[in-house]
């Protein structure tokens, strides 16, 4: 019976003493919520004591990369950052065709004239007569049809909110009935299309003509960047703005004719003689410095246009491509960089007539990372990284180029037969240099040319040139 009664004992007893302790699993400490926050990381502050590499050692570094692949030519310029130094020099003072290493130029103009904080305004203008609204276009071409995205650079304004505005104004003041939308674009002059850009470019969506109002840098999507443009960017934002005021005013009793005018009637450009305009309601773009940052990432030409030409507008110039490419020159001499056979065709590079030499961007770059105008700062994060960021992400992803990868800064420059790379690095011994290589006359469509351009940035990042 004892036999028996033992192991029902051990069955039962469970059922009396409840079920073992659970002991809790430890949890690794890495696994564990934080109870302080992290030292804050960052690299070092570069030191001028950092050893200046050799001339001889750089050259014989970079020529064994700079090799056309097939027909054409490569120039280039390399220099010490702090000291401006000469440490590589391939015929770096003869002018050359920079594709859209010009929008460099272009940046440093914009954030010197205009200044990196300031903003364009798109404003709701009241119009002579009680029922018309003028949409005025201040410079932001990268206007979005929606509500303002604050943390956004397209799009950070939008034209649902100037329209929310401004029936909110008409409202004040009493206003009923139908409104008749009209466009003031009058900010700009001169022809709308640069007649140094191919017809070809032009219809293939590389550029479209110029107003200082837009929709997504003057795209029909900002999805999508390639293909054709809207070819009357201020008249487009101008129907979209009238869109968004029909839906707002609905319930104010407001409606909107249809089709969009251009105020003045004339189109001259010039201002109408009436009083001052009562403003019904703004929105501001991003600032100048977001803009820029944009631009060279994304190596967007209409945007650089715009720019070059409020650039001259700022300075008190006209708001046309001869004012942008005067902005441009002029900036560059206040810098103390020479321009005497400089020769500027547009301000965005996507013009054969450009002549601009490796030694103008070397320097140009220089001052923007160390240069006593430290407005030109706010460019830094424009420079795509490479293997990253912009137009480099789908770059220095072989063996001969992936240790550029992250630490190749540079902007890129691209047309049929021109190549252009220009930015900065550091090297392997901490020294900050900045370098310039421009290929001509290249055979369309070889691939080893841009493969040498970037082989070149490597061998610079990872130079212990001693």
């Amino acid at each position: 019976m004892v036999m028996v009664a033992l192991p029902a004992g051990w069955l039962i007893a469970p059922a009396f003493v409840g079920p073992p302790p659970v002991t809790a699993p430890r949890i690794p400490a890495w696994q564990q919520a934080p109870t302080t926050l992290s030292a804050g990381q960052g690299l070092e502050q570069l030191q001028e004591s950092a050893p200046v590499p050799l001339p001889a050692a750089v050259t014989a570094q970079l020529d064994s990369h700079l090799k056309p692949d097939g027909g054409g030519t490569f120039t280039g310029m390399v220099q010490d950052a702090l000291t401006g130094q000469v440490l590589y020099d391939r015929g770096g003072s003869e002018n050359r065709i920079p594709a859209s290493n010009i929008k460099l130029l272009t940046a440093v103009a914009a954030l010197r004239a205009i200044g990196p904080g300031h903003r364009f305004s798109t404003k709701a203008l009241a119009g002579p007569s009680t029922d018309q609204v003028i949409l005025a276009g201040g410079g932001d071409v990268l206007l979005g049809a929606g509500e303002s995205a604050p943390d956004q650079v397209m799009g950070h304004a939008g034209l649902a909110s100037l329209a929310a505005a401004t029936v909110a104004a008409l409202k004040d003041q009493g206003a009923a009935g139908e409104l008749k939308v009209l466009v003031d674009d009058s900010l700009f002059s001169g022809p709308n299309l640069n007649p140094a850009w191919a017809q070809g470019d032009v219809a293939a969506g590389e550029m479209a003509p110029l107003f200082p109002l837009a929709l997504n840098s003057a795209r029909f999507d900002p999805a999508v960047t390639t293909g054709p443009r809207p070819q009357d960017s201020a008249i487009t934002a101008g129907e979209a703005f009238a869109a968004q005021l029909k839906a707002a005013g609905s319930a104010a009793g407001l409606t909107v004719a249809a089709g969009v005018g251009r105020y003045p009637p004339s189109g001259t450009g010039e201002a109408a003689e009436s009083a001052e305009p009562v403003v019904l309601a703004e929105v501001q773009s991003a600032t100048v410095s977001e803009q820029v940052d944009l631009m060279l990432q994304d190596s967007d030409n209409y945007l650089a246009e715009v720019l070059g030409r409020m650039a001259s507008a700022a300075s008190g110039g006209p708001g046309s491509n001869e004012g942008a490419t005067a902005a441009v020159r002029t900036q560059l001499a206040d810098m103390g960089i020479p321009t005497n056979g400089l020769s500027l065709a547009d301000v965005s590079g996507l013009a054969l007539g450009n002549q601009v030499s490796a030694r103008h961007f070397a320097e140009v770059v220089r001052a923007i990372t160390t240069g006593a105008d430290t407005r030109l700062r706010a460019a830094l994060d424009g420079f795509p990284v490479a293997g990253l960021t912009g137009t480099l992400d789908a770059r220095y992803g072989n063996d001969a180029t992936v240790r550029g990868a992250g630490l190749v800064r540079a902007k890129t420059g691209t047309l049929n037969s021109v190549i252009a790379l220009s930015g900065y690095v550091v090297d392997a011994d901490g020294r900050l240099l900045v370098f310039s290589f421009i290929g001509n006359g290249l055979t369309p469509g070889a691939a080893g040319n841009r493969e040498a351009l970037d082989r070149a940035a490597t061998a610079l990042a990872a130079c212990g040139c001693r």
